[in-house]
């Protein structure tokens, strides 16, 4: 039984991936220990001699026994050649009923199913394959944990490879799987959820395949299926349009009977609850790894990168939009957190069904994860539900009023609509369901009262009514309804802490809404984001379990900087720790323990404000000299070539996971301490030794943290910050909400005066215009002191026009009055002009109707030069052309008619002055150029506009008389000797077709006046 040639030559692991800096991983070399042990047994002998010899060793004791399975089990995964063979040997061999060999392949497929090797993943099927067809004990729950391991929302290739392989150990072995009650479920479960993943017209036949077999299950061994519960109405009602599952969907609902005897109708099924292993097993082990760790380990505002992370991996690609179902039902119905971390500082799970729902990007997706989201409130039956599955609707709800509100009025929104919706004939039952689950909300505490979250004045007034309408007895509230908070008398025996009163950004979450109300000054963010001032109750540190591993001498030091309080003496003794890490027979195995004791011995020097009240050279030296700065100030002193220097490094990472402030420390020793001129890229080598690997995703977490803690301190950092690394705060604008989101007026002001004298760039011509497109989405003074600072800089305003396109006169007032500031200072250049026509109309838009006027009157010639080109570019366009143009790209495009009504707004702007814009050639050229070509329904819409041509028409030539007649009956009117005149007659005429849109009579007017001015002419 030798390996092949090939797996001889190779150098790496026989089993799973690696690279050459990856320890060796355990599991796989107690199964290469194994192999060589069957080696050995078996090198040299014949068939018959070596199956003799493994027997022999198998009869010696249990070890002997899991030793040659074992090594079995590898040759199989790794060489497919030998399988057959090496399975038949194991057949014989194992004692245990293969025992053994399912809980390795359980746990590979658990724990090590990604990094496999593209061989053994293979094998891995292949064998699951072969325990199937010998009908071996355990081999369905084996199936079922390969069968978790198929993504859902991934139609990668090795994924499609793993969904069809397992689709076909099932169909060949239909008769085996007929008899498993848990697996039929299961299967049904998983293959109508990957249904939906697999509508692409490559993936048609494999949807068929899967169609089909849940067809025949479900026809076959309904009430097998129905242990599912009301999740399997869910995953069907997704996929009922495929014409098979309509027919089944109309027998489920009209004729129950032809599926099961013992099944009496849909309300029996949705009233039975989901199992949580039917949840889970739409998630990967490693999905479910991650999600578990963000609910249990990671504290609320240190999210983000665990967000990103976890979005790049498995939310990145359009098709994985399908599996924000799968997570929130996951975190609903089977992260149940208990009551000591819904008490902590940990991530709470509305915070994270909160991020799945902003970040949706699909509008069928975002739909479903609604569902999900209120799928147990619909038939909730407080005696057999949780009041868990329900809770993360209602405080996602809760809690996205003030930072998010159109989240909140879209979820209230669904829930109102869902009643009469989700199936008529069951309205009454699911209004029950939804009044059973408010009401158990208030029973448990979870919120004190709904009024001020169903009568919010941030919901538009509709919305409001709805509420009132649908939940009359949830609306009435003891106080007025201005804010959405919870009584003190209710929080001391509702499970939710007090730090889910804030929103996705936990800065918000320390501050009562009566702080804000204090305000009067238009300061409200100031007061809203800083952090309370708790009374800190100094404790002993206490680091007794860490001193154990460490060396005598060591222990020796780091007791000396326990004992002493003097700051000098401290700094001291750190130094001397310092040299010891140095020198040459450190054993890097304490480093660790070594940075656990330091965090804790210095857990006051990371507490109070770091940056002095009164900065001079003085203060600031006196602040950097804390003993934790001696690791600082080493570092600075060395050459990045020095070994020590890595050493160093080394420690300060670890450090950095028992402490985050540490970073935001280092980046103040490096801008205050004289010792660090010069210094300030020694924070990239510390970024790039952290556990986190990444200059940018380092600077972003030490910049969120130092925001939390000291704003004034954020603002010190940001000039170096900006200089010094300009590619990673530059390219985005997460560093500059940060900021904004925290500054107050004067803060602002002393940035401003950073940028004007040349201290800190925040904007460069390359990004500007994205980073202004990214603040649309904050709040208002965010907005003003974004445009404040931009305005500071020396950028040409021709950069961030595009913005204009962006901007809705409704929803983004704050960058359209700071724009409409700066414009009219400008003189219009084409690009302006052609950017400022291209807004939409509308009658309360006055944004573009402002600043022509503005520009009339300061830059008539240039103005209407710009126009002029406009007007003939339209109109050389094909009018066809034109429109498909504009239908296909993202942005309006200018069309001859946007200009037209433009200038018909600003021909009435001007119509009571006495401006003289319209009577410039340019103007009246290019109306006569339009007016000539134009079709008949705009030149009649346009009228008054274009009788302005006619006018200049005329005057440029006397007709002759013969053709004056035909001036009565024709569109040319308006015409008299003087100038007053004519500009009364045209205010009228303006002034009589507002009163009758119809065009008509105002022509007949037209042709009387007309006439009288030829009489008198």
């Amino acid at each position: 039984m030798e390996p092949s040639p090939a797996a001889k030559a190779r150098t790496t692991g026989r089993l799973l991936l690696s690279t050459p800096l990856d320890a060796k991983d355990e599991m796989e070399e107690r199964l290469e220990r194994c192999f060589a042990i069957v080696q050995s047994l078996t090198n040299g002998l014949s068939e018959r001699e070596a199956n003799d010899a493994l027997t022999a060793n198998v009869c010696k004791g249990s070890q002997n026994h899991e030793e040659v399975c074992l090594g079995l089990f590898l040759l199989i995964l790794t060489e497919p050649t030998q399988a057959q063979r090496c399975y038949r040997d194991l057949a014989l061999l194992s004692r245990d009923g293969m025992s053994v060999i399912l809980v390795k392949l359980n746990q590979i497929m658990m724990e090590k199913y990604l990094k496999l090797q593209d061989v053994p993943r293979t094998q891995m099927v292949w064998l699951i394959k072969e325990l199937v067809k010998t009908g071996v004990v355990g081999a369905d729950g084996v199936l079922m944990t390969l069968m978790k391991q198929i993504a859902g929302g991934d139609i990668s290739n090795k994924n499609l490879w793993l969904a069809e392989g397992v689709l076909d150990i099932l169909v060949e072995q239909k008769e085996w799987l007929l008899k498993n009650s848990m697996l039929i479920a299961m299967s049904v479960y998983t293959y109508l959820r990957l249904i939906v993943d697999h509508g692409t017209p490559q993936l048609l036949t494999l949807r068929q395949r899967e169609v089909d077999f849940c067809i025949t299950l479900l026809r076959e061994k309904f009430m097998d299926c129905y242990i599912i519960g009301r999740d399997l109405v869910r995953l069907l009602q997704i996929v009922a349009r495929i014409p098979e599952m309509e027919l089944l969907w109309k027998d489920l609902l009209h004729k129950p009977q032809a599926l099961s005897p013992q099944f009496t109708g849909l309300i029996q099924l949705l009233t039975a609850r989901t199992s949580r292993k039917f949840l889970a097993c739409r998630l990967t082990p490693d999905m479910e790894t991650k999600l578990l760790f963000m609910t249990s380990r990671v504290r609320f505002g240190q999210q983000k990168r665990y967000q990103d992370w976890f979005q790049r991996q498995y939310l990145s690609m359009a098709e994985s939009q399908s599996l924000r179902c799968d997570l929130i039902r996951y975190i609903c119905g089977v992260v149940h957190p208990s009551n000591e971390v819904l008490s902590s500082d940990i991530l709470p799970r509305w915070a994270i069904i909160g991020w799945l729902l902003t970040t949706c990007t699909s509008n069928v997706a975002a739909s479903n994860a609604k569902l999900a989201l209120f799928y147990d409130w619909l038939f909730f039956n407080p005696e057999k539900d949780s009041i868990m599955n329900i809770e993360p609707a209602i405080l996602v709800m809760h809690h996205s009023m003030k930072p998010h509100p159109a989240i909140t009025a879209t979820l209230l929104d669904f829930m109102c609509r869902i009643i009469p919706h989700f199936f008529p004939p069951l309205e009454t039952q699911v209004r029950q369901g939804v009044f059973n689950s408010l009401n158990f909300i208030m029973e448990k505490r979870v919120l004190a009262h709904l009024a001020p979250l169903f009568d919010n004045p941030k919901l538009d007034r509709e919305l409001r009514s709805m509420l009132r309408e649908r939940f009359p007895e949830f609306c009435s509230s003891p106080s007025p309804p201005t804010e959405v908070k919870m009584e003190e008398s209710s929080m001391e025996d509702n499970h939710v802490s007090d730090k889910e009163e804030g929103c996705y950004d936990n800065t918000e979450a320390a501050f009562s809404d009566d702080e804000d109300d204090f305000n009067s000054k238009g300061k409200k963010r100031e007061f809203r984001f800083h952090p309370i001032k708790e009374a800190i109750i100094e404790e002993p540190a206490d680091i007794t379990p860490y001193l154990d591993q460490l060396d005598d001498t060591m222990k020796e030091k780091v007791l000396q900087l326990q004992k002493t309080s003097d700051s000098e003496m401290q700094c001291v003794a750190m130094q001397e720790i310092v040299d010891l890490i140095l020198e040459e027979d450190f054993e890097t195995e304490q480093m660790s323990t070594l940075a656990s004791c330091l965090a804790e011995l210095f857990k006051n020097h990371f507490r109070g404000d770091v940056l002095p009240d009164d900065i001079t050279e003085e203060s600031l030296e006196e602040s950097v000299c804390k003993p934790v700065c001696l690791v600082f100030r080493n570092l600075c002193t060395m050459q990045e070539d020095n070994a020590g220097f890595s050493v160093l490094l080394d420690m300060l990472a670890e450090l950095y996971q028992k402490q985050p402030k540490i970073g935001y420390h280092l980046l103040y020793y490096l801008k205050a301490s004289k010792a660090a001129v010069g210094k300030m890229s020694l924070y990239e080598s510390f970024a790039q030794a952290t556990a986190l690997g990444d200059l940018h995703t380092c600077l972003m977490m030490d910049m969120k943290a130092c925001q939390e803690d000291d704003v004034r301190l954020l603002c010190y950092l940001t000039p170096s910050i900006y200089s010094e690394f300009p590619d990673e705060t530059l390219r985005s604008g997460e560093l500059l909400n940060m900021i904004v989101a925290v500054i107050d007026s004067t803060q602002l002001q002393e940035l401003m005066c950073h940028v004007m004298m040349g201290n800190l760039v925040m904007f460069r011509k390359d990004s500007v215009l994205n980073i202004l497109i990214q603040s649309l989405d904050w709040e208002t003074f965010e907005q003003y002191s974004t445009w404040q600072l931009f305005l500071a800089h020396s950028i040409p305003l021709e950069t961030i026009i595009p913005i204009l396109q962006h901007l809705k006169y409704k929803e983004h007032p704050e960058a359209l009055s700071c724009l409409l500031l700066q414009l009219r200072r400008e003189k219009p250049t084409e690009d302006m002009v052609r950017m400022v026509l291209s807004r939409a109309c509308h009658p309360d838009d006055q944004f573009t109707t402002s600043l022509l006027r503005h520009w009339a009157t300061k830059h008539d010639d240039l103005l209407s030069e710009h126009i002029k080109a406009q007007l003939i570019k339209n109109n050389n366009q094909p009018r066809k052309r034109q429109s498909l143009r504009s239908s296909s790209s993202k942005l309006a495009q200018l069309t001859l008619e946007q200009i037209l009504e433009h200038l018909d707004n600003l021909r009435l702007s001007l119509s009571n002055t006495k401006n003289n814009f319209f009577n410039q050639t340019p103007i009246l050229q290019a109306l006569q150029h339009v007016q000539a070509s134009c079709d008949e329904s705009h030149k009649m819409r346009f009228s008054d506009l274009f009788s302005l041509a006619e006018e200049y028409e005329d005057s440029q030539s006397k007709p002759p008389k013969c053709r004056r007649k035909a001036v009565v009956s024709s569109p040319r009117s308006r015409k008299g000797t003087a100038p007053p005149p004519n500009e009364e007659e045209s205010v009228s005429s303006s002034a009589s077709d507002e009163e009758d849109s119809k065009p008509k009579p105002t022509k007949r007017k037209r042709k009387g006046s007309s006439a009288v001015g030829s009489d008198s002419d």
